[in-house]
């Protein structure tokens, strides 16, 4: 699939980095370096605009190792990018951990998987049918 793309960054295409990998990163596009404080979010613009065909969005998803090692997460995980937006890609970064964290220009901070979507036709019932696990949701099932 062909995805069209413009690229207002100072850095190459988003890639992905190995044959297999379901995901490819996107860096930050920064003037100068962003500082999160403990618990701070702040959007971090990408210099990214994207052109998806009918029928797909893109996830902007955590990277494992900036979860693990630096406690950077993503708000709004994972973040949708409709078919229809035309405006800047930005990632909403969340310093989770005890640390003060820096952002720098070109760090890559999310990764993005591109997914099929169909939109759903609802249906309004006055009942649904019964299934063995019914309404148990939250941890019924235990913890082994």
């Amino acid at each position: 699939m062909k995805v069209n793309i413009i690229n207002k960054s100072k850095h190459p295409l988003p890639e992905y980095k190995t044959k297999l990998s379901a995901g490819m990163d996107i860096r930050a596009n920064l003037s100068e370096t962003i500082v999160l404080q403990p618990l701070e979010r702040k959007l971090i613009p990408t210099g990214l605009f994207i052109e998806l065909p009918e029928g797909y969005e893109a996830q902007m998803r955590p990277r494992s190792g900036l979860a693990l090692n630096e406690g950077l997460g993503l708000l709004n995980s994972p973040g949708t990018i409709d078919a229809d937006y035309r405006g800047e890609v930005g990632i909403i970064v969340v310093n989770l951990s005890n640390n003060v964290v820096s952002i720098k220009d070109g760090d890559r901070i999310a990764q993005m998987v591109i997914n099929k979507v169909e939109q759903a036709e609802l249906v309004e019932v006055k009942e649904l049918t019964d299934t063995e696990r019914g309404s148990g949701g939250f941890g019924h099932t235990g913890k082994k």
